[in-house]
């Protein structure tokens, strides 16, 4: 298993970041959080995990140790892949999502559109009792400009399958809330806005 990526940021998509490797270029798949703090041309280690399917080998890349821990915790309940694990972090950082497993709070796990009030039931009975005590990144990403954060987002959750004008009202309900939006923070409240509608 690929356990770990260190290299030269080729490219930051909206899903995903290119990581060259010993020549090789690495596609990882990452929360916004996570690709908001990675700049082209900088050296990067990112901690990881491979997913292996019948017809595909997906990277999955992370700040810390701590989010891929969740990321593989969260696959051990039945109906949790690993988009809809990634996705859950990208909502949920992984104190907040950790205290809801402990609290069995259902409404926090709720926010992730796919995870309906049963599914949140099964997780927080099945890992309440595998997370371990909470602790921090200490993690700031970096702030957009307005009008290519709006396009950034709307785009993300339209790859998330969201029909594009829902995904634009969602976004523009949250710009209009106040300033000193991330990508990953707007991503975050559109998915809880989108969340509540299903």
């Amino acid at each position: 298993m690929i356990s770990s990526v260190r290299g030269e940021v080729l490219s930051v998509g909206l899903d995903h970041a290119v990581v060259e490797v010993g020549g090789v270029g690495f596609a990882v798949q990452a929360t916004p959080a996570t690709l908001a703090t990675l700049r082209r041309g900088e050296q990067v280690r990112l901690h990881t995990a491979l997913v292996v399917r019948e017809d595909s080998l997906t990277l999955f890349g992370f700040a810390d140790e701590d989010a891929r821990e969740l990321f593989g915790l969260l696959q051990t309940v039945s109906g949790i892949g690993p988009r809809l694990a990634l996705a859950t972090l990208a909502v949920l950082e992984p104190d907040k999502l950790r205290a809801a497993l402990v609290e069995g709070n259902i409404t926090v796990l709720t926010q992730v559109p796919g995870i309906g009030r049963k599914g949140a039931e099964r997780l927080s009975l099945e890992l309440r009792d595998k997370v371990t005590a909470l602790g921090g990144t200490g993690e700031v990403p970096a702030v957009s400009a307005p009008g290519a954060l709006r396009a950034e987002v709307v785009e993300a959750l339209a790859g998330l399958g969201f029909p594009a004008k829902q995904a634009e009202q969602a976004v523009d309900r949250v710009l209009a809330e106040g300033d000193g939006h991330t990508t990953a923070t707007v991503l975050r409240s559109a998915l809880a806005t989108l969340g509540r509608k299903r």
